[in-house]
């Protein structure tokens, strides 16, 4: 009896080892799998090349950016109506015929031998009517050409791939509602319809999964990389087969910044780029609701990259706009331009960081007197600054940002999720020449340094 009890005790143990034994080799195949180098997808856009001023940022101010990313991603091509071919949007600079900006950008390859350099197709900073991205959808012989075309572009200037940024319909602005308002919404939408987006959305998201599929087999031979720019607003239920494109990329790079913006909501100054949902607000604009969408279809975690934006959006503030400037702010349309964006309502990292306090302008006045900046301790939505109007009611105003730290915080998130990587959009609105705190790309570094 007495050796019965030991041999179920030493079986009892035994299994236990072995149960140790497995886990253990369960816990060293994820860590392994987890070993894959994170992909830093950086985003360069060359029309930054042809403005003049302090806003011009040509291809050999990146470079010290370069050991930092993974990818670069050269933009953009577009789509040519006539022809239905990929073409660059600036000739003059990108081809051989003009300043061979193309062929510089994948000669960066032998100064950094680990990098890839992918063509960026599509875009976001000057949307073109979505029309011609579906049309293009809707004919085999126009996919075709389209795909012939890319080919002949990644093969003659030595490019690794292709991002499509594909623009599709955008979601029509909401406001930020109430919670009861929000359900009330959400329930006379079932009754009175919003207006539909696309008619053939269907159509598209087929001929699209299509497009997707054909581009890879199109590739394999030459193993050039297909990934997808999911742009903000772009509604992944309406327009994405999640299930039938993810095994044909090699990435999702989810932009889900801009769920706020002074353009699409005017009166409402608000978080352009939270981490999670703040209480009561539009479900769905924050970057957790994107990767849950694409993490619930199946989508291998490695190929999830989260987007960051290195631009701060903004809103002009009046007299209905109180004096806390806690967010949703009342607010009355986009704010001025910044000097070197020259775009309203929207500010590069460095020109948001000189408008903070420092000893530049600490007894500036009017629209130089400094703004408040107040930071996320909750790491889930980004720091925000405002400046309320002056008695006259003048120059007041609410940005949401990116810095440093709420980078290195959306780094963090991929790192916990075990997600693929993260990407910056774009290096020309980092603080690319260092003027903020000494670093430059403070944005880009921070955030590769949390991953």
């Amino acid at each position: 009896g007495h050796w019965c009890i030991n041999a179920g005790e030493s079986i009892i143990m035994w299994w236990k080892q072995l149960g140790v034994a497995l886990l253990l080799v369960v816990a060293t195949s994820h860590y392994v799998q987890s070993q894959q180098p994170a992909k830093v997808l950086c985003y360069y856009d060359a029309a930054n090349f042809l403005i003049e001023g302090l806003g011009k940022v040509p291809l050999s101010d990146i470079d010290t950016a370069l050991p930092f990313c993974t990818h670069l991603v050269y933009g953009y091509a577009a789509i040519d109506v006539e022809t239905n071919k990929a073409v660059s949007k600036q000739p003059n600079l990108d081809l051989d015929t003009g300043k061979g900006n193309y062929r510089a950008a994948t000669q960066l390859k032998s100064k950094y031998p680990s990098l890839k350099v992918l063509l960026g197709l599509g875009g976001y900073k000057f949307s073109e009517p979505s029309i011609k991205y579906l049309t293009l959808l809707e004919s085999g012989a126009a996919r075709i050409t389209f795909i012939n075309s890319v080919y002949s572009l990644l093969k003659t200037y030595g490019f690794d791939g292709i991002d499509l940024e594909w623009q599709f319909p955008q979601n029509k602005p909401k406001k930020v509602r109430g919670k009861l308002g929000s359900a009330w919404h959400g329930f006379k939408k079932v009754f009175s319809g919003d207006s539909v987006l696309d008619a053939k959305a269907d159509e598209h998201r087929e001929e699209f999964t299509a497009l997707v599929r054909d581009l890879k087999n199109a590739f394999a031979p030459d193993n050039f990389q297909v990934g997808f720019t999911q742009l903000p607003h772009v509604n992944e239920s309406i327009f994405l087969d999640i299930p039938l494109l993810k095994d044909n990329l090699e990435y999702v790079n989810i932009a889900a910044y801009d769920q706020q913006t002074p353009d699409r909501n005017p009166k409402e100054g608000d978080f352009y780029a939270p981490i999670y949902e703040p209480t009561e607000r539009v479900v769905g604009n924050n970057v957790h609701a994107k990767v849950k969408a694409w993490m619930a279809a199946g989508t291998p975690l490695e190929k999830i990259v989260v987007g960051i934006a290195t631009y701060g959006r903004g809103w002009k503030l009046d007299e209905d706009s109180g004096i806390t400037g806690v967010p949703p702010i009342p607010a009355d349309g986009p704010s001025p331009p910044g000097p070197h964006t020259g775009i309203l309502g929207t500010y590069s990292y460095g020109e948001v960081c000189a408008m903070l306090p420092n000893p530049s302008n600490v007894v500036s006045k009017g629209a130089d007197y400094p703004l408040r900046k107040i930071n996320d301790p909750t790491k889930r939505f980004g720091p925000y600054a405002f400046r309320i109007p002056d008695e006259s009611g003048k120059h007041g105003i609410w940005v949401s940002y990116e810095d440093p730290e709420s980078a290195g915080n959306k780094a963090a998130y991929v790192k916990a999720k075990g997600l693929g990587g993260i990407s910056i959009n774009e290096l020309s609105a980092d603080d690319f020449r260092g003027t903020c705190s000494g670093d430059k790309f403070p944005i880009l570094r921070a955030a590769k340094y949390r991953l």
